[in-house]
């Protein structure tokens, strides 16, 4: 545990402010007046403390909160207007430990971009592959005398132009693309890739690009980071694979920000129950 509690500037504190601001309403003044409508005035921690609730509830404004106090390492933009910073100011934070400096928020915009930079890479080897093929096709006709030595390294390109198929001609010159592994695989390697051992982390909708056969993966990985690792996770999800995490504390911003006291009391996790005890029978057919 590194983070204890974290303190919102509350109701009262947020009301004086825009009472006082001399300015028009004609433009943001976020994150003012979004955590008080959800009833979010503070969060004690533990290990691992889950903010849930509906799209709008501020769990992303409260995880960007608390990684601007502790300056935690990002990667991604976020929602901000020139109030942040005074809001920010105005809360405040209880330690049990120093926030080790490798802790981080990672969002979904962090694995979105990540996605972006693996496509420009794979763009580029897809216009190399594309020149090799034109090369293959020259260097298999191609008529040719060796002279000297110096023709040698050609020499031995025609010849393997005339060896392979063109698949493996390509596939031997260009290296292997990223592709090769799926929008999930490689959002499940950037989690394990960014998570250091003792830190803290906020993660945001990490679930997202994920199929729930990697969401469980992804839920298995943090449970040992916490476990085994040193870490403490604050995270935000929908998920019910990840709000199924032994001893999670669970704030439910749908329900004035209490404490769930079950995660399978929630309004996510019921649809898909509901849903697959309606469809049973058709499951209970299959086997």
């Amino acid at each position: 545990m590194y983070l204890s509690a974290f303190y919102f500037p509350g109701e009262e504190a947020e009301s004086d402010f825009m009472f006082g601001l001399k300015t028009t309403y004609d433009q943001s003044v976020y994150p003012y007046g979004i955590l008080p409508k959800v009833g979010l005035n503070e969060i004690i921690f533990r290990p691992v403390t889950i903010l849930y609730g509906g799209n709008g509830s501020g769990k992303s404004t409260a995880l960007n909160v608390i990684a601007e106090k502790l300056r935690l390492t990002r990667n991604s933009v976020y929602n901000r207007s020139r109030f942040f910073e005074n809001f920010v100011d105005r809360c405040s934070v209880t330690l049990e430990e120093a926030v080790p400096k490798n802790s981080r928020i990672i969002t979904s915009d962090d694995v979105f971009d990540m996605m972006l930079d693996i496509r420009t890479i794979n763009e580029g080897i897809d216009r190399k592959r594309s020149d090799l093929s034109d090369e293959y096709f020259s260097l298999k006709h191609e008529k040719f005398q060796l002279k000297s030595l110096d023709d040698l390294e050609h020499l031995q390109k025609i010849n393997q132009a005339r060896s392979k198929t063109l698949s493996r001609f390509v596939a031997k010159e260009s290296g292997n693309s990223i592709r090769e592994r799926s929008n999930g695989e490689n959002a499940l390697i950037f989690f394990q890739g960014k998570i250091e051992m003792d830190t803290l982390c906020l993660l945001d909708e990490p679930e997202n690009s994920l199929s729930p056969e990697n969401q469980i993966i992804l839920a298995d990985f943090l449970m040992d980071s916490v476990r085994y690792c040193g870490n403490q996770l604050v995270i935000s999800t929908h998920s019910p694979f990840l709000l199924a995490f032994p001893g999670a504390k669970i704030i439910n911003l749908d329900d004035h920000s209490r404490v769930a006291d079950s995660w399978t009391q929630l309004k996510n996790p019921r649809v898909y129950y509901e849903f697959f005890k309606k469809h049973a029978d058709e499951f209970e057919q299959e086997q």
